[in-house]
């Protein structure tokens, strides 16, 4: 029996952090981030698993006094706290750009259900808007640290498809950049929107991710292409 093909298309991490070489799931193609989630993602399962990592376009970002630098879309403040402003216009620009990726991988033999989108911060703010927009039922999307970064006003656009997408949310108590209540504050809007979302608290972790967490998004990506491959 041949073997399933299985994309992992990981998003784009926050560019505004201190350090530029801390870039986890970011829009650089090489990173010591990059290499570091391959490592931890051991598993036989994933081994013909093909690893994007997406390079974000030079963007102005309000929340650096507008210098441009590379970013998915426009952040008007930081720490990210729920209820903080939002410029919808731009995430949806940028949605587009990963759904073109997605229509790509499709296009080449790929199956929905065995393409996942995981992003760490400003990526995980848009993992969730691409998983939510897309007209088709993904494999799931892995958010770390990251926000809502829509209005319950759009809800009504998710297809019906996209809603069975499942959602991974992890986020790290002591994340000084995107605060944790941002990080909770997704399991109303989620329920509302008719998603299904597991949440998992790490405490102690601030603006980053740990070998636990990744350990942890690996076996949950393996359980949906294990659920996939009996459903199909």
């Amino acid at each position: 029996m041949a073997k399933q093909r299985y994309n992992i298309n990981c998003g784009t991490q926050t560019p505004w952090l201190d350090d530029p070489s801390s870039c986890g799931f970011t829009g650089l193609e090489t990173g010591p981030a990059n290499e570091h989630v391959k490592t931890v993602f051991k598993s036989p399962e994933l081994s013909d698993a093909k690893w994007l990592f997406p390079s974000a376009p030079y963007n102005p970002v309000t929340c650096n006094k507008g210098r441009v630098m590379p970013s998915w879309f426009d952040v008007p403040e930081l720490p990210f706290k729920a209820g903080s402003r939002i410029d919808e216009a731009s995430i949806l620009e940028a949605v587009k750009n990963v759904h073109a990726i997605i229509d790509e991988e499709i296009a080449r033999g790929t199956r929905p259900e065995n393409v996942f989108i995981c992003g760490l911060s400003q990526g995980g703010a848009l993992t969730l808007a691409s998983a939510l927009l897309y007209p088709k039922t993904l494999g799931g999307g892995a958010v770390l640290s990251g926000w809502v970064p829509f209005t319950s006003s759009i809800i009504n656009q998710f297809p019906e498809e996209a809603k069975k997408t499942p959602i991974l949310w992890s986020h790290g108590t002591d994340d000084e950049l995107v605060l944790f209540e941002a990080g909770q504050a997704a399991l109303p809007f989620l329920e509302q929107a008719g998603v299904t979302c597991e949440f998992k608290a790490y405490p102690g972790l601030a603006h980053w991710m740990s070998n636990k967490e990744l350990q942890y998004i690996e076996s949950w990506i393996k359980s949906r292409m294990q659920s996939s491959s009996s459903s199909s």
